[in-house]
């Protein structure tokens, strides 16, 4: 009997594909493309691109057809709401920066998602990341990089459980984009030369201290002090929700020579102006650890680490600071560690886990 699996089509030539190998490999493929979109306008959700706006629907529902399989469009949005949009908005308020990306990975593509398959029969979900599921001689489940490194999205899936990775498939990781793209157009998918999506799905214009104004109602800290770390006030911020660490443009404060965030103060709603030198260091502390590639740190270790999705990486030794929070020491200085966002941590090729960085 067929195994069944139910594929995440976002409307994109990744997911498209992905399909398309898995009906190869001989699975029972079900296409769903996830409701996430709010209660907007027309028009609104019209502009929506990403793997959240109606275009998706209509390019995922083409490329099922020509696919011959059957297509549901799932209602997530309240999942969507609270999980993401609501997180998003509340970590900027309290002065961290947030990857919207791996809260919707972790809670409504892969938790709630893969719920529901498994109540209609599903025996996997799939989706379209550039990224590998293997299982390793520990008997555990552990993500790999993808065979191309520029396309890699393991940063992004290092919060997935073992319950999750073992209902998972991922057959678009042991390709290179191009060879996706080729196998798109000699099936005749209609997508085949679509662009990636690039912005947050639900701020496509970028403009994140808009959004949550919006969704606050206006409710959000107003004007503050930009501070020196020893206190000392140099000018006037249009509110925390606009900043993050390491920036350097757009904070309209001339001081002869390029300035960086360094902290941010939500209690004082203070933004801290330093050197470029002030935003490196060579620590960090991170919390809410998921691991992956192993049950538990019982030792210190060194490890190859991301403190942000475009992050090259670098090597540092990790050690346990406590219950569920790890001590990271970097061999090199890292530019920018932001609380809020997430460290990954590499074991070679495989993610042996991460968490949430606290500072």
């Amino acid at each position: 009997m067929k195994k069944k699996v139910v594929v995440g089509m976002s409307g994109g030539v990744d997911s498209s594909v992905a399909a398309l190998l898995l009906k190869e490999q001989g699975y029972d493929v079900v296409g769903v493309t996830m409701q996430i979109w709010q209660d907007e306008e027309q028009a609104l959700k019209e502009e929506h691109g990403g793997c959240c706006g109606l275009s998706a629907v209509e390019d995922a529902r083409r490329v099922a057809q020509v696919l011959d399989i059957p297509y549901y469009v799932m209602n997530f949005k309240q999942e969507f709401r609270e999980k993401v949009m609501d997180y998003f908005t509340c970590e900027y308020l309290q002065g961290r920066t947030p990857n919207p990306c791996i809260a919707c990975n972790r809670y409504v593509k892969w938790e709630s998602l893969l719920q529901r398959s498994l109540e209609i029969g599903a025996d996997y979900i799939a989706t379209g990341h550039y990224a590998r599921i293997e299982q390793l001689p520990n008997g555990r489940y552990a993500i790999r990089n993808s065979v191309t490194a520029r396309k890699d999205q393991t940063y992004a899936l290092y919060n997935l459980t073992q319950d999750q990775l073992s209902h998972t498939l991922m057959p678009v990781g042991a390709y290179h984009k191009d060879e996706i793209r080729k196998m798109a157009v000699e099936n005749d998918l209609p997508v085949a030369y679509k662009p990636d999506s690039q912005d947050i799905c639900f701020v496509p214009d970028g403009d994140y201290a808009g959004f949550i104004e919006r969704e606050r109602r206006g409710k959000v800290p107003g004007e503050g002090n930009f501070v020196l770390k020893d206190g000392t006030v140099i000018g006037r911020h249009l509110g925390i929700t606009h900043y993050t660490i390491g920036q350097r443009k757009g904070l309209g404060i001339a001081m002869g020579h390029p300035v960086f965030v360094t902290e941010i103060r939500p209690e004082a709603n203070e933004v801290v102006i330093g050197e470029a030198e002030d935003v490196m260091t060579d620590h960090l502390t991170c919390s809410h650890i998921n691991y992956m590639s192993i049950p538990d740190l019982t030792e210190e270790r060194r490890v190859f680490a991301k403190i942000r999705y475009s992050h090259p990486g670098e090597w540092c030794r990790i050690r346990k600071a406590g219950e569920d929070r790890i001590f990271c020491e970097f061999e090199k200085p890292v530019r920018a560690v932001t609380p809020g966002q997430a460290v990954v941590f590499y074991d070679g090729e495989y993610v042996l886990g991460g968490g949430s960085i606290e500072g």
